[in-house]
């Protein structure tokens, strides 16, 4: 029998061998793939075998489009437009303008059966293939995505090849100044053309370079002692044989040693092994942000047919994209574009979710706002598309208000996903994967990406963090890797998806150390099976009550006051319309239609100035002059169509002699001074006592101003006596409470200055350490009397902020007219702003004790903190609210109305309304203009209640004048769709419409249903069981039903006597639709 060979160990030492200087050898591997000094010895001069660029090979010749016009192909390739010769190194400008060129090519005859040829393009600005029949075919984008896949038609050797590239002279992120992405634009940046070139590629290199890629990343975190051997045997194998293709080829070997042999195909995921993280594709395009509306519909464009591009090309590729107003601009202008992604999403690989109209904002739009967002949304996606989204897909907004749970389940989704606290700059959130409970104990599975970024780069460390930075691992392990470049727009690229690929095969090979990442499944797959969690009780995930406030963005509550008090008018002008049309499609002229589609066009418009970078004011300028002649465009129709639906219910001008009438739109009849329009001074005013005659003003009810000493006032009616001292309020009292509500010594309703210079974004951030700086204002002229009564009295006042700014406020005191509500101080000011990073208040002390403040929001009321006892509570320094906020103690209470104010804080007693601020960035005007702020001021006796909530709508709403000869005609049809004196006060009838598919009123998107409909929509205001009746004023109603947001019937209820009996949980929304006889 032959005899074993037995190994020995050697007595002697053979040479010295040391130990590997780990530090050393992962610096060296960034010399292997990088574009340092040694690019053309390492792996990268390896990547191409053959270029070419310039005559005769290729020519270039360019039209630029006229001033910053942004044309159709079809106008940019018509006779007559001259096209120059070009070549690569010629600059284009200015920023914003765009230029086509004409691109023929012909492949060489020895190039005819290279590999891959692709033609690659740099000009360090966004651009986009065009076939030559026109034909959008990809985006091409600085740094991500310069190159071209030439199709097998575009290789024919020795024929010429046509292509257009349309340039646009702006990066991903627009044109700042200086290099700091959130500077203000500079309008005069050229790029230049640095490559226009047809390359034959080394797939095998390219291929390599991913596998270092991957393999490199591991060798920096825990794997680093298998990871660095691997990579070092590649380099040192490169070297020895000069990077030979062959050599090329050992070293994927030796990659799929830690990489797995699968990593070449989508096979890769095949493995029966269990993954924990999800990767899906994702292009959050910001509608407007750091570039104007009309560039993201070229985004749009190029991000969607990238996408289309690899989702041919990866089987396991999944693609998501949100905001119907982007799919709808992509319809409209890029139809061949278009139809590839309907194409996609039949076959389940682009996924639309969201179901909103843009990703918007969720703090400042109204209630019905929202409603609409996702009504328009949801229904453009299932007329489109033939399904609704099941998801609500809102990662980059600035927090979420407490009532989305609610508005998504009655909108048909159930699920939400979002990671913007993972910005928060105070406390970390604690959940990933939670259920998320609104105001009405409504609630949703939430996801929160653990990767803590919408735009992951789909690089071994995003995979590692869904694990390592998972907060609900006890209860569920999975999680979502959205990837894809965004924000302004790009997506996945092939680079990606190879690398999660590698990522893939190395947690097969390497087992648990490596988290499993899964591609293939969509966002629904992932969310089904934390559904079925929750519904099977195998799990029961945490809860988070209530709103999830974003620590961080604060300012944005503020900033661009223009545009929120556009956003605000245009909504309530929108609900006056809507309510009074359906009015006039009852019981109007019989000619008068229903006006759906100019509604539609206006609801659109204001849905997109909403956007999360739109309305809360942090765009560029151009996004705002844009949203300006877009709110100018609905207050021009919408005055239209108010004025066409108060003529079909027979108001008039009074020209006729009719006698004026007041119009109210709210759902409670209304009593007060009503100011009616005159030419002349002193003003004059109506009084109204319900219903919509307007009579004398009694002669007992009057108020009454007194000067008392040198600059100082003293206002009253029967309810309040106000002393006004140099513009402010030293004494506030409540003469049927026999309280003084400003505490001695101070002053409220004064204003303050403060400095306000964030971290750094500066549109976006207040910081706390900016309250340090608070600065009284002090008036710089007397005060005067600027209305001297019974009606109202008022007393105006001058403060000069700075050379540049000022403002004149004017406190006023109407007679008091009705017992049931308390009166209020109104404040109206007018403000010139020039100020340089600035926060301009105005502060409320008062002699109230109470932890809590209460503040209204969409459809109820968010109680927060006034106090700093931890960090969560300090960290809500600057919050939101809408028509006013409200601290009360037992027996006694301080409300602040506003108009189109958003920015509030309350800090022990004192209140503060946020009215302006300056920052320099994005927009180096922004506010820099003339403004008119109102505010009131409404001290209560008794707990918080319906008179706020009231005082809010009617503060905010204003009653109109209009004349009519038989208003007589009009009193059952004004009294329908109103609640019974007998029903609970909170209730609020918040929108009366018509039905969205009626057969008279129609857009055509949906099929017309038979039948009129009306849709009543209200809510429980204050928290509480509450019941009660809708009068339908003689309005003849057949059926009712109990419906959701989408108008899809839920249950049929019956119609008494006295009209529709509801009962509302707390803080329940409910819709209702009546089909009319």
């Amino acid at each position: 029998m032959a005899s074993a060979f037995k190994p020995t160990y050697p007595q002697l030492a053979e040479r010295p061998k040391g130990k590997q200087i780990h530090n050393i050898y992962r610096e060296r591997l960034r010399m292997f793939t990088g574009q340092g000094q040694y690019k053309k010895q390492n792996l990268m001069s390896k990547l191409y075998d053959a270029r070419m660029s310039g005559s005769p090979n290729i020519e270039l010749h360019v039209w630029s489009a006229p001033k910053l016009s942004r044309p159709t192909f079809d106008e940019a390739t018509k006779k007559g437009n001259e096209y120059r010769k070009a070549k690569k190194g010629d600059s284009f400008g200015p920023s914003w303008s765009t230029h086509w060129f004409k691109v023929q090519f012909t492949v060489p005859e020895d190039w005819s059966y290279n590999g891959q040829l692709e033609f690659h393009w740099e000009s360090g600005c966004e651009a986009m293939v065009w076939s030559e029949d026109g034909k959008p075919l990809q985006g091409l984008s600085p740094n991500n995505r310069t190159e071209w896949i030439l199709p097998s038609e575009c290789r024919e050797a020795g024929e010429e090849n046509t292509i257009y590239i349309e340039m646009a002279c702006n990066q991903m992120f627009g044109n700042p100044t200086g290099g700091d992405t959130i500077q203000p634009l500079d309008p005069h940046r050229y790029f230049s053309v640095r490559e226009a070139d047809i390359v034959s590629v080394n797939l095998d290199v390219r291929a390599l370079y991913y596998d270092f890629w991957i393999v490199g990343d591991a060798a920096h975190s825990w794997e680093e002692h298998q990871a660095l051997q691997i990579c070092t045997q590649i380099m040192d194998k490169f070297i020895a044989e000069d990077g030979s293709d062959a050599c090329i080829k050992d070293c994927r070997e030796i990659a799929k040693r830690y990489l797995g042999d699968k990593i070449d195909s989508a096979d890769v995921y095949k493995s029966d092994k269990m993954p924990l993280v999800q990767g899906i594709g994702n292009c959050h395009i910001d509608t407007c942000w750091l570039w104007p509306w009309a560039e993201t519909k070229r985004k749009v464009v190029r991000s969607w047919s990238n996408q289309c591009d690899l989702l041919d090309r990866y089987p396991e590729h999944r693609f998501v994209a949100s905001q119907a107003q982007q799919f709808k601009w992509l319809e409209m202008n890029y139809p061949y574009a278009f139809d590839r992604v309907k194409k996609h999403i039949k076959e389940g690989s682009f996924q639309t979710v969201g179901g909103s109209w843009v990703e918007h904002d969720t703090n400042l739009p109204g209630g019905e706002s929202l409603v609409r967002q996702f009504v328009y949304g949801q229904r453009y996606f299932e007329s489109r598309f033939g399904q609704r989204c099941r998801t609500f897909w809102l990662p980059d907004t600035f927090g979420y208000s407490t009532q989305l749970p609610q508005l998504c389940r009655l909108a048909d989704m159930n699920r939400f996903f979002t990671q913007k606290l993972s910005w928060n700059n105070i406390n970390n959130f604690p959940h990933t994967t939670f259920n998320w409970v609104s105001l009405d104990g409504s609630q949703v599975i939430c996801h929160m990406a653990p990767a803590e970024t919408y735009t992951a780069m789909a690089n071994f460390g995003d995979v590692t963090r869904s694990v390592t930075q998972h907060k609900s691992m006890d209860q569920d392990a999975t999680s979502l890797l959205p990837f894809g470049f965004g924000d302004g727009g790009g997506g996945p690229t092939s680079e990606q998806l190879e690398k999660l690929r590698r990522c893939r095969g190395m947690s097969d090979q390497i087992g648990e150390r490596m988290p499993r990442v899964q591609m293939g499944g969509t966002v629904e797959d992932f969310f089904d099976r934390l559904e079925k969690k929750a519904a099977t009780g195998e799990t029961e995930f945490v809860t988070w009550y209530g709103e999830l406030y974003f620590e961080l963005h604060r300012g944005t509550y503020t900033s661009q006051a223009a545009n929120k008090r556009n956003n605000r008018k245009a909504e309530i002008l929108l609900h006056d319309i809507e309510y009074l049309a359906t009015l006039a499609t009852i019981g109007g002229d019989k000619k008068y239609k229903y006006p759906k589609k100019d509604l539609d066009e206006m609801w659109e418009n204001v849905l997109l100035c909403q956007f999360h970078d739109c309305l809360p004011g942090s765009a560029i300028e151009m996004c705002y002059d844009d949203s300006d002649e877009l709110y100018a465009k609905v207050f021009k129709t919408g005055n239209r169509l108010l004025e066409d639906a108060m003529e079909a219910l027979g108001f008039d001008d009074g020209s006729r002699g009719s006698l004026p009438k007041a119009v109210n739109t709210l759902g409670w009849e209304r009593k007060g001074l009503l100011h009616m329009p005159t030419s002349t001074e002193p003003k004059r005013y109506g009084f109204i006592d319900g219903g919509i005659n307007v009579s004398n003003v009694p002669k007992d009810i009057a108020a009454s101003v007194e000067q008392v000493d040198s600059d100082v006032f003293v206002l009253k009616n029967k309810d309040l006596e106000v002393k006004v001292e140099g513009g402010a309020i030293t004494s506030l009292y409540d003469v049927k409470a026999k309280r003084e509500t400003v505490p001695k010594g101070s002053k409220t309703n004064q204003l303050v200055i403060y400095d306000d210079k964030p971290l750094y974004w500066q549109a976006w951030d207040v910081e706390v350490y900016h309250l340090e700086s608070r600065k009284e204002l002090k008036a710089t002229s007397e005060a005067k009397i600027t209305e001297a009564g019974p009606e109202r009295v008022a007393v105006s006042t001058t403060t000069q902020i700075s050379d540049k700014s000022w403002i004149t406020t004017t406190v006023s005191l109407a007679a008091s007219v009705d017992s049931n509500q308390p009166s209020q101080v109104d404040v109206d000011a007018e403000v010139e702003w020039h100020e340089t990073m600035k926060f301009l208040k105005v502060e409320f002390p008062t002699t109230i004790t109470n932890t809590e403040a209460s503040y209204e929001t969409q459809y109820g009321i968010v109680r927060r903190p006034t106090h700093y006892n931890t960090t969560w509570d300090m960290a809500k320094f600057e919050v939101c609210c809408h028509r006013w906020a409200d601290l009360s103690e037992h027996g006694y209470g301080m409300s602040i109305l506003n108009d189109s104010k958003y920015g509030f804080a309350t800090a022990g007693k004192t209140m503060r309304l946020s009215l302006l601020r300056a920052p320099k960035a994005p927009d180096a005007h922004a506010d820099m203009k003339r403004h008119h702020i109102r505010w009131a001021i409404l001290p209560h006796a008794g707990p918080l209640d319906e008179r706020t909530v009231r005082a809010g709508f009617n503060f905010n709403y204003p009653l109109r004048t209009a004349s009519h000869p038989n208003p007589a005609k009009l009193d059952k049809l004004l009294s329908a769709f109103k609640l019974t004196s007998d029903s609970s006060p909170s209730l609020i009838v918040d929108t009366v419409k018509r039905g969205e598919d009626d057969e008279d009123a129609s857009n055509g998107d949906m099929p017309a249903k038979k039948g009129r409909h009306v849709i009543l929509r209200m809510y429980d205001s204050l928290g509480g069981l509450s019941r009660g009746t809708i009068s339908m004023g003689g309005v003849k109603v057949g059926k009712a039903w109990k419906c959701n947001l989408l108008e899809d019937e839920l249950e049929e209820m019956s119609i008494g006597d006295e009209g529709l009996e509801v009962e509302l949980r707390a803080f329940e929304v409910a819709t209702f639709k009546l089909r009319l006889e």
